[in-house]
């Protein structure tokens, strides 16, 4: 399954990019998706418990699952003023 992730603010610095093609096996969840970034990046990690995900411009819960060809963006917490 192919896969389009976006890296936003801070975690563009600690993955050295804005944007990447990613591969992953059919039924991968959220939640396995970051697990293998940590693994690449292991100071993701840091951001755990407050990284904000959304496929095609939807934010979703960790257990979902990906789709073929989705967008999936990876996010910090959003400040607003």
């Amino acid at each position: 399954m192919k896969l389009q992730l976006l890296f936003f603010s801070v975690l563009q610095d600690i993955t050295g990019t804005a944007e990447l093609a990613w591969t992953s096996a059919p039924d991968t969840q959220v939640t396995d998706l970051l697990n293998s970034l940590y693994e690449r990046w292991p100071k993701l990690r840091d951001w755990d418990s407050s990284l904000l995900v959304a496929i095609n411009q939807t934010y979703v819960k960790r257990e979902a699952c990906l789709i073929d060809n989705a967008e999936v963006a990876i996010m910090p917490p959003v400040q607003g003023g």
